[in-house]
């Protein structure tokens, strides 16, 4: 697991999308703290194109090549899934 720690106002961790996988895919971070997932889609698989945080009612498209980030601040412990449309690439944010 990777920790998000700091007191910047910007917690920028980022995700590589390829191979089937993220990487890192379990991430821990802190209540209350606003963190940007930025996700780098290397893959050129269609299961690749979209990210979902299904707990968060969070989807968002990921281009090719292109960072995209998405600003989120949980503020209840537990663990939030997010994996791609199909359900094959998964990966987990650890609130604690």
């Amino acid at each position: 697991a990777v920790k998000a720690e700091g007191s910047k106002a910007a917690n920028i961790i980022e995700i590589l999308v390829k191979d089937g996988v993220y990487t890192p895919a379990y991430i821990q971070v802190g209540l209350n703290q606003p963190i940007t997932l930025r996700f780098t889609r290397e893959d050129a698989s269609p299961c690749a194109e979209i990210v979902n945080f299904n707990s968060l009612n969070i989807s968002r498209q990921l281009p090719l090549d292109n960072p995209i980030d998405i600003n989120i601040n949980l503020t209840n412990p537990g663990e939030y899934e997010f994996t791609c449309q199909m359900g094959m690439y998964r990966g987990k944010l650890i609130a604690k």
